[in-house]
C-alpha cells in the first residue's frame, strides 16, 4: 500500500510539474509580444515615415541631410537616386543620395488639410 502511495503523489507532482512548464512558457511568450509592441514595431514605423518622406522630397523643398548640410532642392535625378542641392549665398551646389536627407523643412499646401 505505501508503495502505491508514493507512486500516485510522484505522478501527481509531474503532472504539476509540467503545468508550471506550460505557464512559465506562456509568460515568456507575452513578454517577448509586449516586447515587439513596445521596441520593434514603433521603429519600423518610424523607418517607414523616413522612406516616404525621403521619396516625396521635390524641387524647391528646402532639406537638411544627415551631416547637417542644409540647402534647397534644385534637381531630382531618379536615375541614380540622388538630388542637386544649393547651399550657401554663393549657391553653390551639391549632389547628394537620397537616403542622406535627414529632414524636409519645407510644408506643401497639400500637407497642410
Amino acid at each position: 500500500m505505501n508503495h502505491l502511495m508514493a507512486l500516485d503523489t510522484t505522478a501527481t507532482a509531474a503532472q504539476g510539474g509540467g503545468m508550471s512548464m506550460i505557464i512559465m512558457l506562456l509568460v515568456y511568450g507575452v513578454f517577448i509580444v509586449a516586447l515587439y509592441f513596445i521596441f520593434f514595431r514603433p521603429q519600423s514605423k518610424k523607418k517607414k515615415k523616413e522612406a516616404e518622406m525621403r521619396k516625396n522630397a521635390q524641387v524647391g523643398d528646402e532639406i537638411t541631410t544627415i551631416g547637417g548640410v542644409c540647402g534647397r532642392i534644385v534637381a531630382v535625378k531618379d536615375e541614380t537616386d540622388s538630388i542637386i542641392i544649393e547651399t550657401g549665398s554663393d549657391k553653390s551646389k551639391l549632389r547628394v543620395k537620397r537616403w542622406a536627407i535627414g529632414s524636409v523643412d519645407t510644408v506643401h499646401e497639400d500637407d497642410q488639410a
